[in-house]
């Protein structure tokens, strides 16, 4: 059975193992290959130990980790309250099983619970496959666009009721929302 659970540095060789894979794979013909060595470990075990507002989680079983996620405060200053999905990638051998989905889903429900109205993610402007995946799962372009129009901006937004933004900030004083879902495939 496939858990998703609050990724950690120690998972560092994991995440950058499939960050790789699914990179060289998936832009092969957008984008020049990365190479997995100790300094995109190194680098991911950083990233993995930086705290709220960002989030990860990691999906697999004891044995072997497929998919990783990363959300939390947009890195672009263009409104306040944005949220971003700065990452999300899966082993190739598990594309198009739905582990993506459910990975996504976590995402999104966590850049609600934390209050963000809306979210962005930025992807290559010709990488259909990715597209297909956001927009099937409620993102739309924006027009944004970067990196010399290499990168296209994706959007969603959250309708929060006004008990629901108060319950959001009384939940975010906490910042110990459960974040363990268990997959049945």
């Amino acid at each position: 059975m496939l858990k998703i659970r609050p990724a950690n540095k120690e998972d560092a060789p994991h995440v950058a193992r499939i960050y790789v894979e699914s990179w060289n794979t998936g832009f092969v013909a957008l984008m020049p290959p990365k190479v997995l060595d100790e300094e995109r470990v190194a680098r991911w075990q950083q990233e993995l130990s930086y705290t709220w507002p960002y989030r990860r989680w990691v999906v697999g079983t004891d044995a072997k980790i497929v998919g990783f996620t990363e959300i939390g405060l947009s890195r672009d200053t263009i409104e306040p309250n944005l949220g971003e999905l700065d990452t999300i990638a899966l082993d190739p051998g598990h594309w198009r099983s739905g582990i993506g989905r459910d990975l996504m889903k976590i995402a999104l429900k966590y850049l609600e619970c934390d209050g963000y109205r809306k979210a962005i993610l930025w992807t290559l402007a010709n990488y259909e496959r990715g597209q297909r995946f956001y927009e099937a799962m409620g993102w739309r372009a924006d027009g944004g666009i970067r990196d010399e129009n290499r990168q296209v901006r994706y959007r969603i937004k959250f309708i929060l009721s006004r008990r629901e933004r108060t319950k959001v900030r009384e939940r975010r004083k906490l910042a110990k929302l459960p974040q363990a879902l268990h997959l049945s495939r």
